[in-house]
């Protein structure tokens, strides 16, 4: 079948999706002419600063797992995963309910090739819900009827903005929409983040040109940004594992010692509960 018989309604082919990017970055196949062209650029990009964009992204997808097993196992049986992207081998419901049979899930993103394969898992999992939502507006998903009657948010619940916050250039903006979903998340909550991280990115040459790729996507720009801007991210909550470090190095069971050294960029991840 060629590409054009497989557009949804709604769909340019010829504008770049981060979903379908990152799909193609993880070797999936739900992705145009134009989101690989654009992967390869990133990929282009990433090889001149010693980076492996493909590594990078299998390094993140290999976080959210973990995480997520480690809070099912904690007794976590709530999951919101905002930008959550095309589905791909272990999902969130996958590995959740793999260790919590009956965790529930909701999907929530705002590309509607996401959100048409993310429904189609509804017919096989009641336990699992895909809305349409943005980012910018915590409150306007959390309070969508559709989610408050699916999950409980009076017990505890897990927020994962997992590689979505970078897509938010304006570092205000994203301060106040990590600073929103800290307020909502009730006490033994959990908040599940990763983001690019800019490291030693020199004169700042790279950054700039992932920006211009970036920008020509449906999202309009990336920002990488440092650990002092990351932290900030999980104010107040208390850091698992060996705190944020980077995708790759982050397990459950890992203890912070000090000596990471951040000095290529990628993604630095990390997991926050509100304590009691």
């Amino acid at each position: 079948m060629a590409e054009a018989d497989r557009v949804p309604a709604g769909i340019n082919p010829d504008v770049p999706s981060v979903a379908r990017m990152y799909d193609y970055y993880l070797g999936g196949r739900d992705n145009f002419a134009s989101d690989r062209e654009a992967a390869e650029k990133m990929i282009e990009i990433g090889r001149a600063m010693g980076n492996d964009a493909r590594q990078i992204a299998l390094a993140n997808r290999g976080f959210l797992g973990r995480a997520v097993r480690m809070l099912a196992e904690a007794g976590v049986r709530q999951f919101i995963d905002i930008g959550a992207g095309l589905p791909t081998q272990d999902n969130v419901h996958q590995v959740a309910q793999r260790y919590a049979p009956g965790s529930r899930i909701v999907y929530v993103d705002n590309d509607p090739i996401v959100l048409t394969h993310a429904r189609a898992l509804l017919a096989r999992d009641p336990d699992v819900l895909a809305v349409e939502g943005d980012l910018k507006d915590v409150d306007a998903i959390l309070d969508d009827p559709r989610v408050t009657g699916h999950l409980d948010l009076t017990q505890p619940f897990a927020i994962l903005l997992v590689a979505v916050l970078h897509f938010i250039p304006d570092n205000a903006e994203a301060d106040r929409i990590a600073a929103r979903v800290r307020a909502r998340l009730g006490t033994g909550g959990h908040l599940v983040l990763s983001h690019l991280y800019e490291g030693n990115a020199g004169d700042g040459a790279a950054a700039k040109a992932s920006n211009q790729v970036y920008s020509s996507t449906a999202s309009r720009g990336i920002a990488s940004r440092g650990y002092d801007d990351i932290a900030p991210y999980f104010a107040g909550l208390d850091l698992l594992g060996p705190g944020i470090v980077r995708v790759a190095d982050w397990t459950a069971d890992a203890s912070p010692d000090g000596s990471y050294d951040f000095v290529k960029s990628g993604i630095l991840a990390g997991v926050g509960r509100v304590p009691a």
